[in-house]
């Protein structure tokens, strides 16, 4: 049986949020002198908590990530979140999935203040019954929690029923900890090497489309 409720991640799933993303890590590391970062190395950023990537990508350190932290929030908050698009084929397979009585929420490592706004920008929110992010960018608040608060809200436990569609390692394990399976979305920002842990995977949103039960067509425009 198709799952009765998919749960989608934000960026690189739903969206191309590639250049905002990068363009506002890029405004963060110049605003406290450290050194610019290849494009392969920002990439990295899209996806993960900011403050972990921030550590572990950029290696700054405690003292540089408060103020990193308010130059990438200055940047995102003024252009950063509207560098990005909907990927094609994304609102007909929304729509069809509705249509078809599915459930679905967003679920995003991205902070809920960004997350809702852009999910409200491009008009997606019609068909989600929840978007679900942490409250800040801090490091407490793990995607299977988030996983965890939407299926609160929805008024659903784990199961066999759910899927997360996600594009990053991430997602992969964080459905595993909260007990629901996951598609791996290849038209993202992570490699198929990446997401080979995921039950399934989908090269495109046509592909997606079959895998969850609703017309193929729905993702036709994807391959136009």
């Amino acid at each position: 049986m198709p799952p009765r409720v998919v749960l989608f991640d934000l960026d690189g799933t739903l969206t191309e949020s590639a250049p905002g993303i990068m363009n506002s890590v890029a405004h963060a590391l110049d605003a406290v002198g450290a050194p610019a970062l290849t494009r392969d190395a920002l990439l990295r950023f899209i996806g993960p908590p900011l403050i972990g990537s921030l550590r572990d990508i950029a290696g700054l350190d405690d003292g540089q990530l408060d103020a990193a932290l308010i130059a990438y929030r200055d940047y995102f908050n003024r252009r950063g979140m509207f560098e990005n698009s909907v990927y094609d084929g994304i609102p007909t397979l929304l729509q069809s999935l509705v249509d078809d009585g599915r459930r679905l929420a967003v679920t995003t490592a991205k902070p809920l203040t960004a997350a809702a706004p852009i999910v409200d920008h491009f008009d997606l929110s019609r068909y989600f019954e929840a978007v679900c992010g942490p409250e800040t960018d801090g490091e407490h608040e793990t995607k299977a929690a988030v996983i965890a608060d939407a299926l609160s809200q929805l008024r659903i436990p784990p199961s066999d029923d759910v899927v997360l569609v996600g594009d990053r390692e991430h997602d992969i394990e964080a459905a595993r900890q909260a007990g629901v399976a996951c598609v791996g979305a290849l038209w993202g920002y992570g490699s198929r090497e990446e997401l080979s842990g995921a039950d399934a995977l989908a090269a495109d949103v046509h592909e997606l489309a079959t895998l969850l039960g609703v017309s193929p067509s729905v993702g036709e425009e994807a391959r136009a």
